[in-house]
């Protein structure tokens, strides 16, 4: 008597797991934000671009490029085996951090509305701050597979990497992604079974206490003009009251694509930090809703996908990388509604910018890889089908 196995279409059998296809609704609604994100962009950016004397394609072609390049990183990262990834923890961190000393300490870096972030190699400009968020997501991922102790001596130079990363990114400055970064790092922790809720959030309200000395004061005036953006509306409220006024515009349809007024010059940030303003202005309410759907239903199969991985590690990247791309989006919308005070994030997959877009498709990539795995079965799926 023998026994055969039938998997089901497109499911093979590797290394004692059953691998399916990817995750087919998460690339669905990526897919979705990315041409989403392309078509604001052209909307948005066009006219910037024309009053800067490019062509009105300049920023789309960027973006476009960068598409293409995370496009190849996602398709990388989707058939390399998560679980190689635990041992580059340490070499990227080490990576990053060189890089944000190059961004700070060398000419290299380049000074762009009074924040120094990016990293100028050649024609290739980006952000290394935005590779901090999948080193830190492996490194705390690596640290608390095995055990949720805090420090030990093996765990000490992953957390003096993290706090240098910290100080370089405080010091560009970009406190939401030190928020971000933080965020993230607790969640992993979180999820490992390090702490309850209530200490989680205990121990937050601590760390913002003791880092209320570190804010600086302009970051204290977007505080003060985001409660009452009257207070100073040519300058630091300036960008909330023209996004609000971008939101009442659009009502509930939308003035249509490609119509908004604020992003002729009223809105700045109109392409980057502010483009949910701009789709909500031109497709309204729905056009908001459909977005937030979409970023929820991501955040969603990221969660379910940390549920089914087999081992702890896929476990904990899965919920870091979910949950930085699910905040990130979080803080962006909020700000643009005026739910926070205003912060220089990106909307993932759809604001401009490279570093972000390229970024976010890789570690979707290592999503969709996690995605693949399934615990195999002990029985033959037909057992009596196939009895001889």
């Amino acid at each position: 008597m023998s026994y055969r196995r039938e998997l089901p279409n497109n499911y093979v059998e590797e290394d004692g797991y059953i691998i399916s296809p990817p995750d087919r609704t998460l690339i669905i609604v990526t897919i979705f934000l990315v041409v989403i994100g392309v078509m604001a962009i052209f909307s948005a950016g066009s006219s910037k671009a024309v009053v800067e004397g490019l062509s009105p394609l300049f920023y789309t072609v960027r973006q476009f490029v960068w598409l293409i390049v995370g496009i190849a990183g996602a398709v990388f990262f989707t058939k390399y085996d998560y679980k190689k990834l635990e041992n580059f923890a340490m070499p990227l961190a080490v990576v990053v951090l060189i890089l944000l000393i190059l961004v700070q300490f060398t000419p290299l870096g380049k000074m762009v509305n009074e924040a120094k972030r990016w990293l100028v190699l050649g024609p290739i400009q980006f952000q290394p701050s935005e590779l901090a968020k999948p080193a830190v997501i492996l490194m705390f991922a690596h640290i608390f597979t095995r055990d949720t102790i805090i420090l030990n001596a093996k765990k000490i130079p992953y957390f003096v990497i993290f706090a240098c990363m910290l100080l370089l990114v405080y010091k560009q400055p970009n406190l939401s992604m030190i928020i971000l970064l933080l965020v993230t790092a607790s969640v992993i922790f979180y999820m490992a079974g390090g702490m309850s809720a209530i200490k989680m959030a205990f121990t937050y309200i601590l760390a913002a206490a003791a880092a209320s000395p570190l804010i600086k004061g302009y970051q204290w005036q977007r505080i003060v003009v985001w409660l009452d953006p009257n207070k100073d509306p040519h300058n630091a409220g300036y960008n909330i009251i023209q996004s609000l006024v971008a939101f009442a515009g659009g009502g509930f349809f939308g003035v249509g694509y490609g119509n908004s007024k604020q992003k002729l010059q009223w809105l700045p940030e109109g392409h980057t930090d502010f483009i949910f303003s701009v789709i909500a202005e031109e497709f309204g309410f729905l056009g908001c809703f459909f977005i937030i759907c979409l970023f929820a239903i991501f955040v969603h199969r990221g969660l379910i996908i940390a549920l089914r991985s087999p081992d702890m590690f896929g476990k904990l990247v899965s919920v870091g990388i979910t949950f930085s791309i699910g905040f990130q989006a979080l803080m962006n919308i909020s700000v643009a509604s005026s739910f926070l005070p205003a912060t220089g994030i990106p909307l993932p997959f759809i604001s401009y910018g490279g570093s972000s877009l390229a970024v976010s498709l890789c570690m979707l990539g290592v999503l969709l890889n996690i995605s693949k795995k399934r615990v195999q079965r002990i029985r033959p799926y037909n057992v009596q089908r196939y009895m001889q």
